[in-house]
């Protein structure tokens, strides 16, 4: 027994600023990192780090956490790209049961994804060509050929591009079996590319910009008729009306068409069932900022309420509840979320922010960098709010001295019930005072002993502050609305890692 030492993991690590910060349990790693990724570069990581990272994190975890994180992610957390990642590689550390099917099952939701899946297969187990996926894992397989029973033939045909793997190989892969004869008969047309073309907005726009008019008069009257066509057609999806107002708007559509977006943007049923990540209502507010048009504040509007939907199952906090609200501007968060997106953390944290204010009546908010600055904010205008804030980039510098907001606290002897950080979670000290975050808040906790911190991580990097796992401190994780639901959850007790353990496969 002399030589059995018991093995004392090492706690505290460094973050990339060169501050004490304390490691997370795998799970806790491993939620963090998948919920927070665009699959792109951040500040800190590079390239394929923080895909190699998740890929050495699913090794440490048990599988059917594995797997229910994947679900959480894409039904929870709307993500696409990164539960197929998940999904893949746990095919490769776990055989003999039916936890890769029914994973596979849980995070398809769309037909393109049946191929995506395939794609990313066959990337990471190195198949250098689609017919060596003939060796695809059983329970892939097994997993897909259900996924295939979920679609229609105009599902299919929306989704059925030019790719590395195509519907037709994943049909020859996979060997569904169609559930009746109008689902075969898709099937046979799948094999033979002769799935009827889909009405989309797409397409429709595609062969219009085709042809050939007479003058440029002519063919705005054709974009005019067919944005209307698509918009009373009821078959412009919500994201699809999102991403082309700034078309709808300047190609002059009647007053009755804008009255059918408004209502459709802010209708209740049509937010929740597109699933949007909340920064996908700024980033539309946004690109309309310098449009001309006398429907403008209409369509602002619409937008507002559109993500006063993300704030509604917010169990907020009443005038007996004292929060404090940060939101972090630093340097490190002036990062796109992914390649081709113009919102960065920054914005993420900002709206997060402004979110969850608008819930709460007893609150302090502010934006801390170099320096932490109260800014109090309306209820309403999330959108505005976000904007107004972001005017005020640069007030407050650009270091992440993320624990002046809890010496402003001690300084002014207020007791907060609830302290709220929206950040990469990158915190130090750039004065070289001696204080750390970790230090400011256990001699915050002798002022206020009932405070709770909660840190909203929007990075991943798998580095905390301070140890989330005493002094009242709660890890939060992601970019969807649906993290609000995980405050609830810590309301009652329940960490992020127990909510998504309790994911039905």
């Amino acid at each position: 027994m002399k030589f059995n030492f018991l093995k004392k993991e090492k706690s505290t690590v460094m973050n990339y600023e060169g501050a004490k910060t304390f490691t997370m349990t795998p799970a806790e790693e491993l939620y963090s990192a998948v919920v927070t990724t665009g699959l792109s570069k951040t500040t800190y990581e590079k390239d394929n780090d923080r895909l190699n990272r998740i890929q050495a994190l699913i090794r440490k975890n048990d599988p059917e956490f594995v797997a229910k994180l994947a679900v959480y992610a894409r039904k929870d957390m709307y993500l696409r790209s990164i539960p197929l990642v998940l999904t893949a590689e746990l095919a490769k550390q776990t055989s003999g049961t039916d936890l890769v099917s029914k994973t596979v099952d849980g995070v398809i939701q769309r037909a393109d994804e049946i191929t995506e899946l395939l794609a990313y297969y066959q990337t990471a187990n190195e198949r250098t060509e689609t017919k060596k996926l003939n060796r695809l894992s059983k329970q892939i397989q097994k997993g897909l050929a259900k996924s295939f029973n979920k679609f229609d033939e105009y599902q299919f045909a929306k989704y059925n591009r030019k790719a590395e793997v195509t519907l037709k190989d994943a049909l020859f892969l996979v060997h569904p079996k169609a559930k009746d004869e109008n689902q075969q008969a898709v099937f046979n047309k799948i094999v033979g590319d002769t799935l009827e073309t889909p009405y989309t907005w797409e397409v429709e726009l595609s062969v219009l910009g085709q042809t050939r008019f007479e003058d440029e008069k002519e063919k705005k009257k054709a974009f005019k008729n067919k944005w209307e066509e698509l918009i009373f057609s009821n078959k412009l999806g919500y994201m699809a009306t999102m991403r082309n107002l700034r078309n709808i708007l300047e190609s002059g559509v009647s007053s009755d068409a804008m009255y059918k977006v408004c209502n459709y943007l802010s209708n209740e049923k049509a937010v929740i069932n597109s699933k949007q990540l909340p920064f996908r209502f700024l980033a539309a507010y946004r690109e309309l900022k310098a449009i001309d048009s006398p429907y403008l504040s209409s369509v602002l509007e619409a937008l507002e309420h559109a993500v006063m939907v993300s704030a509604k199952n917010i169990k907020g906090f009443g005038f007996d509840t004292s929060v404090v609200i940060a939101a972090d501007v630093s340097g490190s968060m002036q990062q796109p979320v992914s390649p081709k997106s113009k919102v960065l953390l920054y914005d993420i944290g900002l709206l997060m922010s402004m979110i969850l204010q608008s819930q709460c009546k007893n609150v302090i908010t502010g934006m801390f960098g170099d320096r932490w600055m109260r800014i109090p904010m309306p209820k309403s205008g999330i959108l505005r709010n976000v904007n107004e804030l972001y005017k005020r980039e640069g007030e407050v510098g650009y270091s992440t001295n993320g624990y002046l907001v809890i010496e402003d606290l001690i300084d002014r002897k207020e007791k907060a019930d609830k302290v709220m950080l929206f950040t990469d979670t990158q915190l130090w000290n750039s004065k070289g005072t001696g204080h750390s975050f970790e230090d400011s808040w256990k001699r915050y906790k002798k002022i206020a002993p009932e405070a709770r911190l909660y840190i909203f991580d929007l990075a991943g990097y798998g580095k905390q502050p301070l140890d989330i796992r005493k002094n009242e401190v709660y890890l939060i994780a992601g970019w969807s609305d649906k993290i609000f639901d995980v405050l609830n959850a810590l309301e009652n007790r329940k960490s992020a890692i127990q909510v998504i353990k309790k994911v039905v496969l």
